[in-house]
């Protein structure tokens, strides 16, 4: 088995996209395992863009699609290394000190292939102590990015921070075509995507109103019904679109104070 001081992320959504850049910025080493086919919304900052373009940047960090037999001899400090890899079965060849599971699957996860000296969850469905050693809050309150050793966060409201109506979701399943592009001004009934219906309809989304697109699922890909395909942002700010949110950040400091928190975690981290 190699070892090596990389910390797996587990996800390249917007969220772990922060706080892989928050730990990348800190000097501590990064790779990302993702789906073969990523589902993020806010795209511009999600290092999962990756998988399908074979680099992405994100506020000058570029993030490079390997192969698992890459990572070994990986020595690129400037970039971060995603791999197709959702099981996370590089486990099983590598050591990792620190797995974070950044998928927001809010529910609880399956256990790891291999015990780890630190597991971090984020957000609902993992339980610290039990599923994970520590869990970080990812809902927008006070308790926002504070790092829990026992117990769980918040739970899921199922429903979106503010208006409800700023998430686009698909009104059937289908495959999605885009006609607006991420950082566009759209105004209010502005037809956004359609969803084409087994072959044979094809259904508008419009914006529910006068605001920029800050996220857009890939074109081309299936969804399902109820699926969160988009989001858009009545700020009118189009640079917030290329910039990881204050989220983000913030559920990354909580990692980042969850692994300088271990004394033997920091120890392999900076080898």
């Amino acid at each position: 088995m190699s070892k090596n001081n990389f910390v797996l992320i587990r996800g390249g959504g917007d969220l772990a996209t922060g706080v892989a850049l928050r730990l990348h910025r800190s000097g501590i080493r990064v790779v990302i395992s993702e789906l073969a086919q990523p589902l993020a919304v806010r795209r511009t900052v999600s290092f999962s863009e990756a998988v399908y373009e074979g680099h992405h940047m994100v506020e000058g960090v570029t993030a490079r699609l390997i192969e698992a037999q890459q990572l070994s001899a990986w020595s690129d400090a400037d970039e971060i290394p995603v791999l197709i890899d959702p099981n996370a079965s590089i486990l099983s060849s590598f050591f990792f000190p620190v797995v974070i599971d950044a998928r927001l699957i809010k529910q609880p996860p399956l256990p790891l292939p291999i015990d780890v000296p630190l597991h971090i969850g984020l957000g609902p469905g993992f339980t610290a102590g039990y599923d994970c050693h520590a869990v970080i809050e990812t809902r927008r309150s006070h308790t926002l990015g504070r790092v829990y050793w026992t117990g769980m966060t918040q739970p899921d409201s199922g429903e979106p921070e503010g208006d409800p109506r700023r998430v686009l979701r698909a009104p059937e399943s289908g495959v999605i075509t885009n006609y607006k592009k991420i950082g566009e001004h759209v105004g209010e009934a502005e037809v956004i995507a359609s969803i084409q219906v087994d072959g044979q309809k094809s259904i508008h989304v419009f914006s529910p109103f006068d605001s920029v697109l800050r996220g857009l699922i890939r074109d081309g890909l299936r969804v399902t019904k109820g699926m969160k395909i988009g989001d858009v942002d009545t700020r009118d700010d189009v640079d917030a679109c290329y910039l990881v949110s204050d989220k983000a950040l913030a559920i990354g400091g909580g990692v980042l104070e969850a692994l300088l928190t271990k004394d033997e975690v920091r120890r392999k981290l900076f080898l």
